[in-house]
């Protein structure tokens, strides 16, 4: 069939047209601002059945368009009772069935597994942070290392590195300060608080 009128898809994958297009397909007379007002007034839901939209603009102030679903446009065409509006919506019902060929389908099917994985791909760059934050904490399901707390310090406002965060808990009794094996050891206050935990490496 000749191309009545574009149909295009949403981000849904489910076929669109203007509604601007398609009055102008069907040779409505009425002037869309007024015409499509009393389309909706057959039961069509905005967020469901269509939404607005501002067309293409030609150098001067943008007008309404509308983003129409094609179940909506073919009963709208069925509702003009004219050779146009019959002749329109068989071409939307042929449309409609090509769209639901199994080549389109698989097409459909293929397109969204690819954008879903781009998205996977997108989640896991932003969660990278969390990811590292994460194998920082591996120790304990409540504890830190003292120098990712630093670095999450130093990130939250308090201008503190790891050296100097060492040596606040040296100096205010949360860490032993006596060179040695127990240098830089919690102190038992501090083990007595539940402040630390101790993990030993190779």
């Amino acid at each position: 069939m000749n191309e009545i009128i574009n149909v295009n898809v949403n981000d849904n994958q489910e076929p669109v047209v203007s509604g601007r297009q398609l009055h102008e397909a069907l040779g409505v007379k009425t002037a869309y601002k007024d015409w499509f007002p009393r389309m909706t007034e057959y039961g069509f839901v905005e967020g469901q059945d269509f939404c607005s939209n501002l067309s293409e603009s030609t150098g001067g102030r943008r007008a309404v368009d509308h983003i129409i679903k094609l179940d909506m446009a073919k009963e709208i065409a069925m509702i003009q009772r004219t050779d146009k509006g019959k002749q329109v919506r068989a071409y939307f019902i042929q449309i409609e069935k090509d769209y639901n060929s199994p080549e389109k389908i698989m097409a459909r099917a293929l397109l969204m597994a690819d954008k879903k994985v781009h998205q996977l791909e997108a989640q896991i760059e932003a969660d990278k942070p969390k990811v590292l934050f994460a194998n920082a904490v591996e120790a304990s399901a409540t504890s830190i290392l003292i120098g990712d707390f630093a670095k999450i310090l130093r990130q939250n406002g308090y201008n503190i590195g790891q050296n100097r965060l060492f040596e606040w808990l040296r100096n205010n009794g949360f860490l032993i300060r006596k060179r040695g094996e127990s240098y830089n050891m919690p102190t038992q206050r501090s083990m007595d608080m539940s402040l630390f935990e101790v993990k030993e490496r190779t």
